[in-house]
């Protein structure tokens, strides 16, 4: 299951935070990305693609906590910087893959690092 080990070092640089969803819209002329506008704890919202349309409508996920890894550099997506990544979970399921899109207790506050 593991081809590939990370340090610990390496693993502890990763920003894993609860974000809050305040606003998720498709994104035009793709089929696959939502820009969700996330409440990440700091004062500012933050900005984050993801191809999960195909799993979630915006609608939705607003109003939910998510997990996501804050501090990777922006990437631009259909001329949107996406500043970080939502973390999902992937399987199959009687031959159909599917994603579920990591979301917690509602209780925990935005911002909150995980460890």
């Amino acid at each position: 299951m593991f081809k590939d080990f990370v340090d610990f070092e390496t693993f502890s640089k990763s920003d894993f935070r609860a974000v809050k969803v305040l606003a998720c819209e498709a994104v035009p002329k793709s089929k696959k990305l939502l820009k969700f506008t996330l409440d990440d704890g700091s004062g500012e919202n933050r900005t984050i693609l993801s191809g999960i349309h195909a799993y979630y409508e915006p609608e939705e996920l607003v109003g939910k906590t998510c997990i996501a890894i804050t501090n990777l550099p922006p990437r631009p997506m259909m001329g949107i910087d996406s500043c970080g990544m939502l973390i999902s979970a992937v399987h199959h399921e009687e031959g159909e893959e599917k994603l579920h899109l990591l979301m917690v207790d509602d209780h925990i506050p935005a911002g909150a690092k995980l460890y």
